[in-house]
């Protein structure tokens, strides 16, 4: 029997606690949480806020109580205020102010990531929120609510950014995106794509500031206004939504950390400490596409950070597939997915990229009913003609088209693999000379 610490209940801390305790009920597992929810969906928080879903407890998918009845030793509301790597001893303090201390043989750290938070003047005023806890989702519901918040100002355009001010139009209300570049979702697609999102936003009533820099959130005593380096635009809230980054502080100094200062781990998860290993959003992933690490925070690969560091923990050797941050999102209906990397990603790796696209409709012309237009990149290097990265994005639900790019990726297929691929023909799903097919075909 080994005793293994678990800091985090996170979704990579949930996947390692079950993974270990339906697996090997022999080892003693003690876990430490500061919150006092465990696996929450943040991905389902806009919507949440949105009034998409119906019920809020349907974003979790584990408790205290489902991972004690497994003999887990659970503290929550728990901070972990310090890890003695020498000793192997983890101590924390409870919400009464009690000391816990926790012997360990063996430590898994999930600490997840926290937002980041930019050095401009206002942000201490009443109004302004971030979004990442189930708490923060709750609030920003019941202050939707309210009349007098007329105006909300989201700043950052990535995927929460994106999501968050979709869920502020659904509830009535005007929403302003803020963003410093020149078009949304810029870390994961093209202008090809991002723009067409660009104009789904702004027909569904979202007001774009894009290219434009947050100086300062103005008010007295409650936000006001939110100033810019073009301008001033009235506001009664602020959402904060410019992303996220690893929390590695209970760390520092001891163990080594990548460019991001994600804890930086091997394919088993284990960082440069042994029997010490880091999963989620505060570690590293093992980028395909890159042939190297990467700082990725997807839960997919948190989850499966999690079932690897579980396993290794407890003895049994498996080593992660490394990843490609397949992502999606879906505003207003129209969804966008994508893989690997875009076009400006692969310039800064030090490839040089090239790309084939085509657009068409998803079914034959004659299906009158459900046939939206689809559109499709293709990225390869030119030196060795492997697939870097695809984009895909309609109304159709192409979604499971881009695991396809995924798994090519992963396994190093190039373009020209994919010219004569077997691809199912039904006029009820897809087109003879489908758009995967004449992307691929295309490529010079």
């Amino acid at each position: 029997m080994e005793k293994i610490v678990l800091i985090g209940a996170n979704h990579a801390g949930t996947a390692a606690a079950n993974t270990i305790l339906d697996n090997y009920p022999e080892n003693e597992l003690t876990v430490f949480d500061g919150n006092n929810n465990i696996s929450y969906l943040g991905c389902g928080t806009a919507l949440y806020i949105g009034k998409q879903i119906d019920d809020p407890q349907s974003l979790f998918y584990s408790s205290r109580e489902a991972l004690a009845a497994k003999k887990a030793v659970v503290h929550m509301e728990t901070e972990v205020k310090r890890i003695d790597f020498a000793a192997g001893e983890v101590q924390g303090l409870d919400r009464e102010g009690k000391e816990l201390r926790a012997a360990y043989d063996k430590l898994i750290i999930a600490t997840g990531s926290l937002p980041i938070v930019p050095k401009i003047k206002g942000l201490d005023l009443p109004g302004v929120e971030y979004v990442k806890l189930f708490q923060d989702g709750q609030k920003i519901h019941r202050l939707l609510g309210e009349p007098d918040i007329k105006t909300v100002a989201v700043i950052g355009a990535g995927y929460i950014g994106v999501e968050i001010a979709e869920a502020v139009r659904r509830r009535g209300k005007e929403a302003l995106l803020f963003e410093a570049l020149d078009t949304c979702l810029s870390g994961y697609y093209d202008d090809w794509f991002s723009r067409d999102m660009d104009k789904i936003l702004s027909g569904n009533g979202v007001i774009l500031h894009f290219s434009e820099l947050v100086q300062e959130i103005k008010g007295s005593g409650k936000v006001e206004a939110v100033v810019t380096d073009k301008g001033e635009y009235a506001a009664d809230m602020v959402i904060m939504a410019i992303g996220f980054r690893p929390n590695t502080a209970l760390g520092a100094g001891e163990l080594e950390t990548f460019g991001s200062g994600a804890y930086k781990v091997n394919l088993r998860q284990e960082t440069s400490r042994k029997g010490v290993y880091a999963i989620g959003d505060c570690a590293t992933v093992y980028s395909n596409a890159l042939g190297s690490d990467a700082y990725i925070a997807l839960a997919t690969n948190a989850v499966r950070s999690g079932i690897v560091a579980g396993h290794n923990a407890c003895g049994t050797v498996i080593e992660s597939a490394g990843v490609q941050g397949s992502n999606g999102i879906c505003i207003f209906g129209y969804k966008m997915v994508s893989t690997g990397l875009n076009l400006k990603a692969a310039e800064r790796a030090g490839f040089t990229p090239l790309y084939t696209q085509y657009e068409d409709t998803q079914k034959p012309a004659f299906i009158k009913t459900d046939n939206h237009k689809v559109k499709i990149r293709i990225i390869y290097d030119r030196e060795t003609r492997r697939v870097l990265g695809a984009q895909m994005a309609s109304f159709q639900d192409i979604s499971m088209g881009i695991h396809l790019f995924s798994l090519a990726i992963e396994e190093r297929v190039t373009i020209d693999k994919l010219k004569l691929l077997d691809i199912f023909f039904l006029p009820h799903f897809n087109q003879p000379y489908n758009y995967i097919t004449m992307a691929a075909l295309s490529a010079k």
